[in-house]
């Protein structure tokens, strides 16, 4: 949200947004909505919920979206949907990309990236299960990755009784989801599991939130800093679990062999610059990368298409490199 304390940097960055994205953070100052950081984990979750799909593109009918559990290793059954741009009776099997969606660990769900994941399903086309991993503070690092790791293990081995073709998977997310879908691909390799693409949109990689992007944008563009150091607060309680690579994937000590990379950037954000870096990495271990930047909008940009062309752009080139990609395997 864009504090009154926040105008001056707002204005600093003015210039670099799209007339669009100018009317959108206009609109979020004169709505006066407390931030998410100065509520509580509930009454944030709650927030999100309740604006997530208001700059959304239209709901798009699927013939096949069903709630589903996922066993995790504790136990706990996951809620997750699954998406199919066609009834299960029709063949073939469709490839299958497990979504995680964002919220710094602490919010965001299933119905939050609804409309997200109907539009990768739909314009892929592929077959999207979306999963609710546990969120922090009640359930604090290393859950969400466990979590998320344990549905992608599943979902390989019970892909075919889905309609899907295990042979071509592939994991996505953006922010936080960003995270866990770089974790759950150098995962897979340690695993011999084959995994087509990495879709990462706006990924957290750093340890520490020092880079330079952080600094540029820490204040009046959607994500600031003192959300950022809330979500991280209660998602990571030691120095030692901030500098875990599955927390920083940046900080992961080979990368040689991952699936290849797919990763799309917001100029505007704090966390452009760790994107820019990851990429960097994966190409300096041989890994193909394929990054995009979209230029004069903020974090959360991909889910705003109803007024960025940006977001529906973003949703366009997500799912030709993930029917590419596919189409590879």
């Amino acid at each position: 949200m864009l504090h009154p304390d926040a105008h001056a940097a707002y204005h600093l960055h003015r210039a670099q947004l799209t007339p669009q994205m100018r009317g959108v953070l206009e609109r979020m100052a004169r709505a006066g909505r407390a931030p998410l950081h100065s509520l509580t984990p509930q009454a944030a979750r709650a927030a999100y919920a309740a604006g997530a799909e208001v700059l959304e593109v239209p709901r798009a009918p699927l013939p096949r979206v069903e709630d589903l559990h996922i066993p995790a290793r504790d136990g706990c059954a996951l809620p997750a949907r699954l998406y199919a741009p066609s009834a299960r009776a029709e063949a073939p099997a469709l490839p299958l990309l497990l979504y995680l969606h964002g919220g710094g660990f602490t919010i965001g769900s299933i119905a939050t990236h609804d409309i997200l994941c109907r539009e990768l399903a739909r314009l892929t086309p592929c077959m999207v299960v979306s999963l609710d991993y546990r969120l922090a503070p009640e359930h604090p690092f290393p859950t969400a990755t466990h979590d998320a790791w344990d549905a992608l293990a599943w979902l390989a081995q019970h892909a075919h009784t889905l309609g899907a073709d295990p042979a071509r998977l592939a994991v996505g997310g953006d922010s936080a989801g960003g995270t866990l879908a770089a974790v759950n691909a150098i995962l897979a390799r340690d695993a011999g599991l084959p995994l087509a693409l990495q879709l990462l949109i706006y990924p957290g990689c750093t340890a520490h939130q020092d880079t330079p992007s952080h600094r540029r944008y820490a204040q009046g563009l959607v994500l600031e800093a003192p959300a950022i150091e809330w979500f991280f607060g209660h998602y990571v309680r030691s120095p030692e679990q901030r500098t875990d690579w599955r927390f920083a994937p940046l900080l992961a000590p080979d990368v040689e062999g991952v699936a290849p990379a797919w990763i799309g950037l917001a100029e505007c954000d704090p966390l452009v610059d760790e994107g820019i870096d990851y990429a960097d990495k994966l190409r300096a271990a041989g890994v193909p990368v394929e990054l995009e930047i979209y230029r004069g909008v903020t974090h959360e940009f991909i889910k705003m298409g109803r007024v960025l062309p940006e977001a529906r752009q973003a949703h366009t080139d997500a799912a030709r490199a993930l029917r590419h990609a596919f189409e590879g395997n």
